[in-house]
């Protein structure tokens, strides 16, 4: 029989290790000091811990590859907080790219091609990049210069909403082409 933990599958939980090296566990001989109300410049290890005590504050090495290290004497937990809440802002200001599908068969009706492409239209309209393809069943393989005329086709018709990214490009059974908005989205 298998002998049981007391962690189920996941094994004992461990420790987070701080992303910065703080106060005692800065092990070079010298550091370079920065920050507000320091005086800054190369110093011992020992005579900057000194410092950091006297302000009752931590020293923080900020740039481990530098040389010699740079610290900056400052609240370690404050620092922190302040470093998360910058990720955060930058993640909120990135967009995310939203792209959106449209299949077509390599023989598509006339009626078909224009519901798909005021699809197309809208989505381009609304800041998301389109992409289309033609996919190719069985032996309609044979008709590839036909899915490349209609990814044509629907790229000149969009020519005023979107620019073309990516010109038909057959990968295995698919044909893609890929579009562009070209002005910004409205909201």
């Amino acid at each position: 029989m298998a002998k049981s933990n007391n962690f189920g599958n996941r094994g004992p939980i461990r420790k987070k290790e701080p992303e910065h090296r703080i106060n005692e566990h800065i092990r070079v001989p010298e550091v370079r000091l920065v920050g507000d109300n320091v005086e800054q410049g190369v110093f011992p290890t020992r005579q900057a811990l000194a410092l950091a005590d006297e302000l009752e504050l931590d020293l923080v090495e900020i740039s481990p590859n530098a040389t010699p290290p740079v610290c900056k004497i400052i609240d370690y937990s404050k620092f922190v907080y302040e470093q998360k809440k910058k990720q955060k802002e930058i993640k909120a200001n990135a967009k995310q790219t939203v792209i959106k599908e449209i299949r077509f068969g390599p023989n598509t009706s006339e009626h078909d091609f224009e519901f798909k492409l005021k699809h197309a239209m809208r989505f381009l309209e609304s800041g998301e990049k389109v992409r289309a393809y033609v996919h190719f069943k069985g032996r309609a393989i044979v008709f590839k210069e036909q899915g490349e005329i209609l990814l044509l086709r629907f790229a000149q018709a969009l020519e005023e909403y979107g620019k073309v990214e990516l010109l038909p490009k057959l990968e295995g059974k698919r044909m893609f082409l890929t579009l562009a908005p070209k002005a910004a989205a409205k909201k």
